[in-house]
C-alpha cells in the first residue's frame, strides 16, 4: 500500500480505490461473519481486489465507448 500511494500519490489512489473500498467494506460488514479476524480480513481484501478489478474494467469500457472504438 505504501508503494502504491508513493508511486501514484494520495489523490490518484483515492480516485482509483475509494469506491471499490467502500463497496468492499459494506459487503464485508453485511456478509462476512467468520468469527475469525484473519479470515474476515482475507475475505475483505479479496473482495476489494475483485471490486477494484471490476471498477477498472468498467472504466476501460467507458473510455472505449467514449473514444468511438
Amino acid at each position: 500500500m505504501y508503494t502504491l500511494v508513493r508511486n501514484l500519490g494520495v489523490r490518484k489512489c483515492l480516485q482509483a480505490e475509494a469506491t471499490p473500498l467502500v463497496v468492499s467494506l459494506a459487503i464485508a460488514e453485511a456478509f462476512f461473519h467468520f468469527h475469525s479476524f484473519t479470515l474476515e480480513c482475507i475475505a475483505f481484501l479479496a473482495t476489494w481486489y475483485v471490486a477494484s478489478s471490476l471498477a477498472r474494467a468498467v472504466m476501460e469500457l467507458k473510455q472505449r465507448f467514449a473514444s468511438g472504438r
